[in-house]
């Protein structure tokens, strides 16, 4: 569950702990295989009924964040296997980014509804009333359901008085809003990656921590080791994701600790995006295009091109704000490496395309950047110099939150053109964002600006974000608040847009 440390969420940031570790210490890195022992020590079973299949979970789970693939239960392959190969300053994902650990996943149903101990046979049973399969019957003095008749629609479940039904659902297909998710031969978890578009629900919903995704974070300790020049382009989502005393002034100091030169604020990015998305909206909505909707979050962006492949041109052609930071930095500085850190495992996806892998040369999550400093035993509430953040504007920071950029857009075509009004629909979670599509492909959201985010919450809620949605947004609203310059055209790189393009 979002927002709730458990036992899973303990592990997964331990691995990626470990592998920074394991990275800044260098040496023999077969001692990979110890790591298991060390993140579940002892003799007893903490989490399954056996330690030995909880080790072998860890062990793939350190694989997949070094960014190596699964190995197969049928061969015999040690953990080590890949690893010194993977010991070097750029790798790219080599697909699939989110992973399946077969041998973790609990082989869940699939959506069944249930009636459960708690019906009453009662005289008026409305479930078998409203039922439109008739599948529900009488049987020994209790309401049954035929599994083989029912749709799951889920009307026998709102009617019941005494909440005696459920619907019964595997949580990673539940989260997936693309439906990518469904049952290998063995019950298990199976990812249809024609479908998927990597927004990483699915691995932070599964309760036995079965679905990874790939990571990098060996590969930047040892660009990092070479003494290249390293740029952390940190996304707007980060305001509180390292804790109450890791504030926004003491970013730049704290990533300097993990060897990083500096840091920049994608948000700058943010507003590059949200003058290029104004001026698309006025050039096109509604003479050329029946509306425009944003494209910063790449997860929606794929979804909506998959879906609905005859309204791509509608998606915005403006770059997002993680490339044209990226490429800002690049142009400053030519000869530097780029680490895009933020919440998103779609971003990983979009860095490791051929047109952007020039500009971002790796991705971290949140979680993963925690792990580095917990690695390094950097100390987020001592003596870090202050060391203020103050480019972006406050449009910019908004991106992070649900509503943020169509709002940025809107107050930007508000001072271009006064006069223009423009209408908004916003959607968070790929469902609602596949349901927002159908109303317009239906014509009924011409002339709209749409905004897309495949996180319930936005990118606050993102796959690698550490903290809960709502005390983040909340944060990131206060830290935008705090912006000396509100609009997005109020930027001092205002002029520099098409130039990155």
């Amino acid at each position: 569950m979002r927002g709730v440390h458990s036992s899973v969420t303990d592990i997964r940031r331990r691995v990626f702990t470990e592998v920074a570790r394991l990275a800044y210490e260098g040496g023999d890195y077969s001692r990979i295989e110890e790591i298991p022992y060390k993140i579940v020590p002892g003799e007893r079973a903490s989490y399954r009924n056996s330690i030995f299949l909880e080790r072998a979970i860890v062990g793939e789970r350190l694989r997949l964040a070094i960014g190596l693939p699964l190995r197969s239960v049928e061969q015999h392959a040690p953990v080590y296997d890949g690893v010194v190969e993977s010991a070097i300053a750029e790798k790219y994902y080599d697909p699939p980014l989110v992973n399946v650990i077969k041998f973790a996943c609990n082989a869940c149903p699939e959506k069944t509804v249930h009636i459960t101990e708690m019906c009453q046979n009662c005289l008026e049973h409305p479930c078998r009333e409203v039922c439109p399969k008739h599948a529900i019957s009488g049987e020994d003095g209790k309401s049954v359901i035929d599994q083989d008749a029912c749709i799951k629609c889920g009307r026998c479940i709102t009617v019941c008085p005494y909440n005696a039904i459920i619907k019964v659902e595997r949580p990673c297909a539940s989260a997936c809003g693309m439906d990518a998710i469904s049952s290998d031969e063995l019950g298990r978890a199976t990812i249809n990656y024609e479908k998927c578009v990597s927004c990483g629900q699915c691995l932070v919903s599964c309760p036995f921590g079965a679905i990874s995704d790939k990571g990098q974070i060996f590969q930047v300790v040892h660009a990092i080791k070479q003494e290249n020049e390293i740029y952390a382009a940190v996304a707007p989502a980060f305001v509180g994701q390292f804790g109450p005393k890791m504030t926004p002034e003491k970013l730049r100091g704290a990533f300097q600790e993990l060897g990083f030169t500096d840091v920049a604020e994608v948000a700058v990015g943010a507003d590059l995006c949200t003058i290029e998305e104004a001026n698309d909206f006025l050039e096109n909505v509604p003479e050329k295009l029946p509306f425009l909707a944003t494209s910063c979050c790449p997860a929606w962006s794929v979804m909506a091109k998959k879906e609905f492949p005859e309204y791509e041109k509608c998606i915005s052609m403006a770059l997002t704000p993680m490339v044209l930071a990226a490429r800002r930095l690049k142009k400053e500085h030519p000869n530097c490496k780029v680490v895009f850190v933020g919440p998103c495992a779609a971003k990983k996806l979009e860095a490791s395309r051929r047109t952007i892998r020039s500009d971002v040369d790796f991705v971290l999550t949140f979680e993963e950047v925690m792990g580095m400093f917990e690695a390094k035993n950097v100390d987020l509430g001592g003596d870090i110099p202050d060391s203020e953040l103050n480019e972006a504007t406050a449009a910019g920071r908004g991106f992070a939150v649900s509503g943020g950029v169509a709002n940025a857009v809107v107050e930007a075509i508000k001072k271009i053109a006064p006069e223009r009004e423009v209408k908004v629909q916003a959607a968070q979670g790929l469902k609602d964002c596949r349901q927002m599509l159908r109303l317009a492909k239906a014509g009924k959201l011409n002339g709209y600006l749409l905004e897309g985010m495949a996180c319930p919450g936005g990118c606050v809620a993102g796959a690698g974000t550490l903290q809960p949605v709502a005390k983040s947004t909340a944060l990131v609203n206060m830290y935008k608040n705090k912006a000396d310059k509100k609009n997005a055209l109020d930027s001092k790189y205002s002029d520099i847009a098409d130039k990155l393009d």
